[in-house]
């Protein structure tokens, strides 16, 4: 156990009425080494896991008990929020990292990565990790805690759901080079393996059954397992029949996620993506 993360734990059994300036530069340090990416909320491990940091989201709940509601609004732009979280300055010259104007926001306590891009407007929140070459397109989230990693594509509109609480609970996992499609929902810990590619539109949640099409199986979250998309996986969406007498009556059907192919190595996301949409 690290003296820092030694210290969060003891931050966080706390009442907020005790904690005190000194406390408050124990947070800063913390969101410091989140900022660098030396802590993290999640990590993978040897077996192609991950490992929940129960005591990193400890920490950001520390800064929510810690901060008071300022005002922060810069001309044109009203922003009233807990004076622990505000946007996050960085050196984006030195790490080429690109924050198009039009109204993007990244939370302090977020890493990002050399050489991500950020198209207005988008939003990054605390805890998150962007890793290098990623691009955030218009209108995504990036919500607290998730994992998101190298020269990953998040469309436009894009949303990649956060968790705080329970402590335990994994993120959200995008892993290497998975293409995200414009309008996608990733929610509630799923993990998305690398090299996948998610077509527009797809919503995966905890409770999503996903239907494989190429191994004929049907991918599910398990009481200790979350929801993972294979790697190379190339998911659409899909449609199950409703088979009572009353959506029988009326043609009704519900949706659901399809794996219709896995890419191999040589194929483009786009390329395995446009092959999938088009195969009758």
């Amino acid at each position: 156990m690290t003296s820092l993360q030694s210290q969060i734990e003891s931050l966080f059994a706390k009442p907020a009425t005790e904690l005190t300036s000194v406390d408050r530069d124990i947070f800063l340090e913390f969101l410091s080494e989140l900022e660098k990416g030396t802590i993290r909320s999640a990590e993978p491990v040897e077996d192609g896991s991950w490992k929940v940091n129960h005591w990193v989201k400890q920490g950001i709940l520390v800064g929510f008990r810690l901060g008071k509601i300022v005002d922060l609004s810069i001309e044109g732009f009203p922003f009233f929020d807990k004076d622990t979280y505000p946007v996050q300055p960085m050196d984006g010259v030195s790490r080429s990292i690109r924050i198009v104007p039009g109204g993007s926001s990244i939370r302090r306590g977020a890493f990002i990565g050399r050489s991500v891009t950020c198209m207005p407007p988008m939003y990054i929140n605390v805890g998150a990790y962007v890793d290098e070459g990623t691009m955030v397109d218009s209108h995504a989230l990036v919500g607290s805690c998730a994992q998101i990693g190298k020269h990953v594509h998040l469309s436009a509109a894009a949303q990649v759901g956060g968790v705080l609480e329970p402590v335990n609970a994994l993120p959200v996992i995008i892993e290497d080079n998975v293409l995200i499609g414009g309008n996608c929902g990733i929610y509630e810990g799923t993990v998305i393996k690398k090299g996948a590619v998610i077509g527009s539109g797809v919503i995966l949640t905890g409770g999503t059954p996903v239907y494989d099409l190429v191994n004929q199986t049907i991918l599910r979250r398990t009481e200790t397992q979350p929801l993972t998309i294979p790697s190379n996986a190339v998911v659409v969406q899909g449609a199950r029949t409703i088979h009572s007498d009353f959506a029988k009556e009326h043609g009704l059907q519900i949706y659901t996620p399809i794996i219709i192919k896995y890419k191999d190595d040589k194929t483009s996301a786009s390329t395995a993506l446009e092959s999938a949409l088009r195969t009758p």
